[in-house]
């Protein structure tokens, strides 16, 4: 076969393949969701290990490590918000949690919009860092130019605090409730 043949089929199975990542993380936006705690945890750890090898992006400027740092903060602030608002409920004897909608689809947006945005510059001659002398114009189209981006960074990191924050919480309440009690958010909040 053709290698432009086979470049066409590994573009459309990873397409495929993001496509389908979305449309999960989009639907765990939305209705009761069963509360697993082993696969959260799996995910903070896969999410805690992405965040650490990207941290050495910090060390490489100032403005990587102020990127980092806001995408945090901002992260965690998003889970605090998800967490407070999340409600839980028992459902066929299984103890289920209701997300906040809109603050799960902010972070997934913000994450799905930086990768489209991102795809569409690779595909556009890719991204070329403020210091264009010290990378070579092949490197600056691979995917792994991405970290060297500080918007993507706090994007990522945005996601990484989300994620972990959000998850620890839900599974720091659960741990507490009563079987008998339907904990939803209060009038005031």
């Amino acid at each position: 076969m053709p290698s432009g043949f086979e470049h066409m089929w590994g573009t459309v199975l990873t397409a495929a393949l993001v496509l389908f990542v979305i449309y999960r993380r989009f639907r765990r936006n939305f209705g009761r969701q069963a509360l697993n705690p082993k696969r959260m945890i799996v995910r903070m750890s896969i999410l805690s290990v992405i965040g650490v090898l990207l941290l050495p992006a910090a060390l490489r400027s100032a403005e990587s490590a102020l990127s980092i740092g806001a995408g945090l903060v901002v992260g965690v602030l998003l889970g605090l918000w998800g967490a407070k608002h999340t409600r839980f409920e028992w459902h066929e004897d299984k103890l289920h949690y209701v997300p906040h909608t809109y603050t799960g689809m902010i972070v997934s947006a913000l994450f799905l919009g930086r990768v489209i945005y991102r795809f569409v510059a690779l595909s556009n001659g890719g991204y070329a860092p403020a210091d264009a002398a010290a990378y070579d114009s092949s490197s600056a189209r691979t995917l792994g130019s991405l970290y060297q981006n500080p918007l993507t960074l706090s994007v990522f990191f945005v996601l990484i605090g989300y994620y972990v924050y959000y998850y620890s919480c839900i599974l720091w309440e659960s741990k507490h409730l009563k079987r008998e009690v339907s904990v939803a958010p209060t009038a005031a909040n």
